[in-house]
C-alpha cells in the first residue's frame, strides 16, 4: 500500500533522484494509516500535502559540541559519517532544527515533578522560565504538551503550539501538588508513549524532533516501569530526554557538590542522547537559555535499511562520526526492525 501527498523535498539523496519525495516511516496497516489521518489534523497538517510510503526510513538525532561543550550548528550532510555494523552507509536524509517554521518542527512533553520537590518559591521561579522558553520557541514550529507527576502522573495539556494555552497550564501547576512519591521513570514513559501516539511521524513533511524535559530532584521512588524499559521505549520512540535536577544536593549535604542521582545513574538521559542540567541559586532563566541551545541545535541523520536487515529481527549498531573530531551524541546505538 503507498500513500501519495505532494511535497518538494530536496534534501533527500536517494539513488531514485526524485524531486517530488518525502517520507513517512508507518506500517501499511489500517489502524496506522487512521493515527496518523488523526495526528496530522492535530497538528495542522495541510490536507494537500503528500507523502509518499514506501519503506522505512532509520533516523538517528545527534548533538554535536565543540571541546568547551558548546553546540555546533551550521553543519552539512558532508560533515559526518555514519556506520552501520561497522560498514559506512550513505546520509539519505539530513536536517537541521532551524527558525522561522522552514524546516524541523519540534514536539516537546514536559514531566514536571509536583510531589513537593520543589518549593513555592522554585515554582514560580520555574513558572516564568518556562513561559520564556516556550516563547522563544515559537519560531521554531513547536509543539508542546505538560505532564505532572508525583504519585500520579497526569497529563495537563495535550500538545498545542498556543503560548496562551500553555501559560495558564502553568499557573495551574502553581497549586498542584500530589504526595511524597516521585513517579519520574512512570512520567518519562507516559511522555514518550504520547508523542509516539500523537505527534505524527512527519510534521508538514519533516521529521520532528522528539523531547522529553523532566524538571525533577532526581531521586525517583516508587515507579512502575523500570529505567530500561523507559529507555527502549524511548529509543525505539527516536526521543531524546533531557533532565533539570533541581538544586535537592545542597538540602542533603550543605555543599555545592551535586550528589549523582538515582536518575543520573540510571542511565536514561545519556543512552537518549540528551543532557542534565542542573539549577543552581534558584535562577532558572540561563539553565533553560541552555537548553534551548542545545535542543535547537541538533541534526536528524537518516538512511535506508538494506532488504536483508528489514528480514533478519537483529540489533543493528550505528556509529555517527564527523572529520573535524566534535564531540557526538546520539539518541539511540542502534536499530532493530520487528
Amino acid at each position: 500500500m503507498v500513500l501519495d501527498f505532494r511535497s518538494t523535498n530536496r534534501k533527500l539523496k536517494n539513488s531514485r533522484k526524485s524531486s517530488i519525495l518525502t517520507f513517512c516511516i508507518i506500517r501499511p496497516t489500517v489502524l496506522s494509516l487512521i493515527l496518523t489521518a488523526l495526528s496530522f489534523a492535530v497538528f495542522g497538517q495541510a490536507s494537500d500535502d503528500v507523502i509518499r510510503v514506501d519503506t522505512e526510513l532509520i533516523a538517528f538525532e545527534v548533538t554535536v559540541s565543540d571541546k568547551d561543550g558548546k553546540p555546533v550548528r551550521g553543519l552539512n550532510a558532508k560533515d559526518f559519517k555514519l556506520f552501520e555494523n561497522g560498514v559506512e552507509r550513505e546520509i539519505d536524509f539530513f536536517e537541521p532544527v532551524r527558525r522561522q517554521n522552514e524546516n524541523r518542527p519540534l514536539s516537546i512533553v514536559f514531566a514536571l515533578d509536583v510531589s513537593g520537590s520543589m518549593t513555592a518559591q522554585e515554582l514560580v521561579q520555574l513558572q516564568a522560565a518556562m513561559q520564556q522558553f516556550v516563547k522563544r520557541l515559537a519560531d521554531y514550529n513547536s509543539y508542546f504538551a505538560v505532564m505532572t507527576f508525583g504519585m500520579k502522573v497526569k497529563t495537563v495539556q495535550s500538545f498545542t503550539n498556543k503560548p496562551q494555552k500553555l501559560e495558564k497550564t502553568f499557573e495551574k501547576i502553581l497549586r498542584d501538588q500530589d504526595g511524597l512519591s516521585t513517579h519520574a521513570y512512570d512520567a518519562v514513559d507516559e511522555a514518550v508513549r504520547m508523542l509516539h501516539k500523537k505527534s505524527p511521524r512527519t510534521i508538514k513533511n519533516q521529521l520532528p524532533k522528539r523531547a522529553v524535559i523532566l524538571i525533577t530532584d532526581g531521586f525517583p521512588v516508587g515507579d512502575i516501569v523500570s529505567p530500561k524499559t523507559v529507555i527502549e521505549r524511548a529509543n525505539e520512540a527516536e526521543t531524546t530526554v533531557y533532565s533539570i535536577l533541581l538544586p535537592s544536593f545542597s538540602r542533603l549535604q550543605g555543599t555545592k557538590k551535586p550528589l549523582l542521582t538515582l536518575l543520573e545513574a540510571s542511565g536514561l538521559v545519556d543512552k537518549t542522547g540528551g543532557k542534565t542540567f542542573y539549577v543552581n541559586e534558584n535562577n532558572f532563566e540561563p539553565l533553560f537559555k541552555s537548553l534551548e541551545e542545545e535542543i535547537t541545535s541538533s541534526y536528524v541523520l537518516a538512511f535506508y535499511p538494506k532488504t536483508e536487515t528489514r528480514k533478519d529481527g537483529k540489533f543493528n549498531e550505528v556509529r555517527i562520526e564527523t572529520p573535524n573530531n566534535f564531540k557526538i551524541r546520539q539518541n539511540r546505538t542502534g536499530y532493530q526492525l520487528k
